[in-house]
């Protein structure tokens, strides 16, 4: 609720009308914040202040005298489903009355001004450290100069600038007042019957007994307790620490030889290979899980209105839930080839021989006699296609020794799918690139034919009208050119214009084989990064409970006069105007936005005009980088990893449950420990 003549927004407490005065002087004393689970400057400094104070009261008495006349009335109708207000003994003023749907902190409900982020903080799209593919960056980092500023012009176009207004820059804090109400409100309801008179008596008999018995009841139940947390809880999580750090350590030994580099300019094995990159993924997570936890784990020593550590929630059970999908799927999909590993050997054989081998090698044979009527040179095209021909029989023979251990292969990527469906899928990645690394070879070397033939031909072409290229201006010039020049370059550039039809044949046959196997792997890709990345928790959670996924607040004017005219005003009361408080749920496009930033990269490196300039010129098109492919699955990891050092001290510093001189009882007590005196 927001008062006009308050600069500044209190948290408030409407007190009963009976014991205004009581309430005002337990809130200052501490009565009501008795048995607090946290230190209770935690949620006022939360929210910006430093004590509470009483605003008003609900349903007075209008006869009676109110002891402080700013203050406000509340009346409650059971047919309204809104309050009314009025000023008890001021002057009319204007109040606003903000109604809010109270959010629950022990569901990890909140309200946010800003939409909750799922990737980490310190993490932007693609801060791997991949090697990084440099036209891409400069492009990207060009781009976003570029738009910089635009923004920056805009912003110095604007007609009218309004500062913000106080209420505007309180918004946050008032929006963390919200979050804590429901925790000080269930304190306030706990403490409230210290407020009335509690009568004084004797115990009975009976209730002696009783107590006598609880009491022998507890000590029992604290000595046991004592025993599992001194003597058994030690030894247990000792020695799961002690494996956590061996684990760690294994895993940091195989991160080094995944991230190893000949050279600083060379790639690392985790960036060559896609079964490297998917074990360098889960290696980092296993490592990671141990932080995430203990970072959640200090959620119960502090207020469930803090609400800092619920994007870490989100992305802790969000990982758990897809590596536990992963394997569940990778399980059946294990079983399946391990039981079909002959048949699927035989696919496998079948598909290669038929497509890689013999389908390319009848393609060739096709293309050295006229192509659906083409007049080729039959010279040229039986040299091309017999060079060709004598790679494809020579890498047939290689394939063909090794197709008896092709179902020993089959058989290891069975196993390896219970690691994870993602492993069959990076070892298919992986053997698809091994297995056509020949189509990649007759891609590279047709392009290269074709791009310097087409560059000579256009040299040629400005020696006919008496121009050159100059290299060091990078510019078109003229020049005098002897008639001997002038013939012999007529002749080569008839001769080369004649042959080029042959050579785009050959070359469009190869950047078609090419294109497909790279969209073949750029899907697998995508693959493994729904795999590894998916948010699968979040959407559950956003059709479960979308207050929990805040990606902003909405204000809503309600209809006053509506809810005004179930009440009776006199001409004294303030102007009271009602707004509704909503959360709006985080939006799919900000659930899935490092999707669309992955899917714009992919078209923009495949689909753009740039790549049509490059395939028709014969210029070299790379595959995308695996920086841009795989920076969507290490967004939820942390840039820099946690050292085994700092793994082994965050694990075994003390806990809120047991500490150095008392442990904490399930009741909420502290059962000390006794010191022995040091002997002289």
């Amino acid at each position: 609720m927001l008062r006009s003549d308050i600069p500044r927004i209190p948290q408030f407490f409407l007190a009963n009308a009976q014991q205004p005065k009581r309430v005002e002087n337990a809130l200052r004393v501490g009565t009501l914040f008795r048995s607090a689970p946290h230190p209770l400057s935690q949620l006022l400094q939360l929210c910006g202040h430093s004590t509470l104070q009483v605003l008003g009261s609900t349903n007075p008495d209008p006869s009676a005298d109110h002891p402080d006349s700013t203050w406000i009335c509340a009346f409650t109708d059971p047919k309204a489903s809104l309050p009314s207000f009025s000023s008890c003994g001021c002057p009319a003023s204007t109040i606003q009355v903000i109604v809010f749907d109270r959010p629950s902190p022990s569901q990890m409900q909140y309200l946010s001004l800003t939409p909750m982020s799922l990737a980490l903080g310190d993490k932007a799209f693609g801060s791997e450290d991949a090697f990084p593919n440099p036209s891409v960056d400069e492009e990207t980092q060009s781009e976003r100069a570029r738009k910089a500023k635009l923004i920056t012009k805009l912003g110095l176009h604007t007609v009218v600038r309004h500062s913000p207004t106080p209420k505007e820059l309180l918004l946050p804090t008032i929006l963390n007042q919200i979050n804590c109400s429901s925790e000080m409100a269930q304190l306030i309801a706990k403490n409230a019957p210290l407020l009335g008179t509690r009568p004084k008596r004797s115990l009975s008999v009976g209730e002696r007994v009783v107590e006598s018995a609880t009491t022998l009841w507890d000590h029992f139940f604290r000595m046991v307790w004592y025993f599992l947390v001194v003597w058994v809880y030690p030894v247990i999580t000792r020695g799961f620490v002690v494996g956590l750090i061996c684990h760690r350590v294994v895993a940091e030994v195989i991160l080094r030889v995944l991230e190893w580099r000949f050279r600083p300019d060379s790639l690392a094995l985790k960036d060559a290979l896609a079964t490297a990159q998917q074990v360098d993924i889960r290696l980092q997570q296993f490592c990671y899980w141990p932080i995430q936890y203990l970072t959640l784990r200090r959620r119960k020593d502090e207020w469930e209105s803090i609400t800092d550590r619920h994007p870490e929630y989100i992305r802790f059970y969000n990982s758990l839930w897809l590596v536990a999908n992963d394997v569940i799927i990778g399980i059946a999909v294990g079983s399946y080839i391990i039981d079909n590993a002959e048949w699927v050997a035989s696919q496998i054989n079948i598909v290669l021989s038929d497509w890689t081998v013999e389908g390319l090698r009848n393609m060739i044979v096709w293309l050295t006699d006229a192509p659906a009527g083409l007049k080729l040179n039959n010279e040229l095209a039986n040299f091309l296609g017999a060079l060709f021909i004598w790679v494809i029989d020579y890498w047939r023979e290689c394939v063909s020794g090794l197709q008896p251990y092709l179902p020993h292969v089959i058989y290891f990527v069975g196993f390896s799918s219970f690691a994870g469906a993602t492993m069959p899928i990076s070892l298919f990645s992986d053997l698809l690139s091994i297995l056509t690394v020949h189509i990649y070879c007759f891609y590279t070397a047709s392009a290269r034919i074709f791009h310097w033939q087409l560059t000579i031909i256009v040299s040629l072409f400005h020696l006919f009208r008496g121009k050159k290229h100059n290299v060091l201006r990078n510019r078109i010039d003229s020049c005098d050119y002897d008639l001997d020049q002038l013939l012999l370059g007529t002749i080569l550039f008839t001769l080369l214009s004649f042959l080029l039809p042959t050579v785009i044949v050959f070359y469009l046959t190869f950047t078609a084989a090419r294109m497909a196997i790279v969209f073949l792997k750029a899907a697998l890709d995508t693959l493994l990064a729904c795999l590894n990345h998916f948010p699968l928790f979040a959407l559950m959670l956003r059709v479960k409970d979308s207050r929990r996924l805040p990606g902003g607040v909405l204000f809503q004017l309600q209809d006053t006069p509506s809810v005004a005219s179930r009440f009776a005003h006199s001409r004294d009361d303030p102007l009271c105007s009602y707004v509704s408080l909503e959360s709006i749920p985080l939006s799919l496009r900000a659930m899935f936005d490092q999707y669309f930033q992955l899917g714009y990269r992919i078209r923009k490196h495949y689909l753009s005009p740039r790549v049509v300039l490059c395939l028709s010129t014969g210029q070299f098109l790379p595959p995308l980088d695996r920086k841009s492919l795989y920076s969507l699955q290490y967004s939820m990891l942390p840039a820099q990893r946690a050292g085994v050092y700092e793994v082994w001290e965050r694990l075994t510093e003390p806990t809120s449950a047991v500490t150095q001189d008392s442990i904490k009882i399930p009741n909420g007590g502290l059962l000390h420990r006794r010191q022995r005196p040091k002997t002289q």
